[in-house]
């Protein structure tokens, strides 16, 4: 058996391993946007994304899926301690909350006269716009 080396393995030569490694899963949703968790333990739950993973698709949503995480003193003055925060879950696991009626909805694009994509609730047929991340 022949040791192909990376580039030859993915079957493409124009590129190289970073610009792979740093490809970005295509997300309908964004930083600040308000959804409800549709599938898991978590169902129905609402909150805001505090969060964004675009390497994995995956997003952290405040208020959902709370693991503990044991956290160690790392100064002789701190102490112990065992936290509750939020863990990510998939993107594909939550909708967008529609701003009109609050209800979940699927999200499709439009792209404006000066070229501008916006995304469209799939309910109402109404514009959501995007929270301006920092």
């Amino acid at each position: 058996m022949r040791i192909l080396t990376f580039r030859k393995r993915a079957g493409i030569r124009s590129r190289t391993r970073h610009q792979i490694n740093a490809e970005r899963a295509p997300m309908h949703v964004g930083k600040g946007d308000l959804v409800r968790v549709v599938r898991g333990d978590d169902k129905g739950k609402e909150g805001k994304i505090i969060r964004v993973y675009p390497k994995t698709g995956r997003v952290k949503i405040e208020g959902v899926n709370i693991v503990k995480k044991h956290r160690k003193a790392r100064r002789a003055e701190e102490q112990s301690q065992i936290m509750d925060m939020p863990a990510p879950v998939h993107a594909s696991n939550v909708m967008l909350l529609d701003p009109k009626s609050g209800k979940p909805t699927r999200v499709r694009t439009r792209v404006d006269a000066d070229g501008t994509k916006e995304r469209i609730s799939a309910e109402s047929g109404d514009a959501i716009p995007r929270k301006a991340s920092k």
